[in-house]
């Protein structure tokens, strides 16, 4: 079992920034990967990034690719997103994910993930 824990989310305006944060406790010693979801309102959830374990190997979604910074610290057992220039259509329920498939090309797909945390609301305004 891992449990995880998101926080940072809030409201910022058009261009802003915002860092989110998930604490991992359990078993991380077994996660592979770590990934970051969101889902806006009336629409599906979506990757946004993912950082493996142990390379900190690390894929962006087209639509956040440099603005958004996907980091990890193995000894606190925490998963970062760095959100920069934030767009109003960023604005969505942010969940951090960890996965046990040894499969990077799989680490954008949802099903990989195993854990999912219960979200963190980001709101942008214009």
């Amino acid at each position: 079992q891992v449990q995880l824990v998101e926080s940072g989310g809030g409201l910022v305006q058009a261009g802003g920034s915002l860092r989110l944060s998930c604490a991992a406790s359990g078993r991380t010693v077994s996660v592979y990967a770590m990934g970051w979801f969101r889902q806006a309102p009336g629409k599906e959830r979506e990757f946004v990034a993912a950082i493996s374990r142990t390379t900190m190997r690390t894929s962006y979604a087209d639509s956040v690719k440099g603005r958004f910074t996907i980091s990890r610290d193995n000894a606190k057992n925490t998963l970062y997103l760095q959100m920069n220039n934030l767009k109003p259509e960023d604005t969505a329920v942010y969940y951090c994910a960890a996965s046990f498939n040894p499969s990077w090309s799989a680490t954008m797909t949802q099903p990989t993930y195993d854990y999912w945390g219960q979200g963190t609301q980001v709101t942008v305004s214009s």
